[in-house]
C-alpha cells in the first residue's frame, strides 16, 4: 500500500476542519437538547448530561471520521496518485 504526502495532508487538512466545525455543532446539539428538555428535576440532570455527553462524542467522532477520509481522497486525486 503506498501512501502520498498529499494524501496525508488532506488527512490532517480534513481533521482540523472536523475539530473546528465541533465547536458551533456541538453548542447548537446542545442548546436544542436543552429547550427540548425544559425544566427538569434535580435528580434527571446527571442522565441528561450523560446523554449530552455521548452526543458531544459522536459529533465529533463522525466530523473526523468523514472529513478525514475527505480530505485524504482529496489529497490523494490532487497529487495524482493512483486510485485504489
Amino acid at each position: 500500500m503506498n501512501y502520498s504526502l498529499p494524501a496525508w495532508l488532506g488527512g490532517l487538512a480534513g481533521t482540523i476542519i472536523a475539530v473546528v466545525i465541533y465547536v458551533p455543532a456541538i453548542r447548537i446539539v446542545e442548546r436544542r437538547m436543552r429547550e427540548r428538555r425544559g425544566p427538569q428535576a434535580l435528580e434527571d440532570r446527571p442522565a441528561f448530561e450523560d446523554r449530552l455527553s455521548v452526543a458531544r462524542r459522536l459529533i465529533l467522532a463522525v466530523a473526523i471520521a468523514v472529513l478525514a477520509t475527505l480530505g485524504y481522497w482529496i489529497g490523494k486525486a490532487a497529487s495524482g496518485s493512483a486510485a485504489g
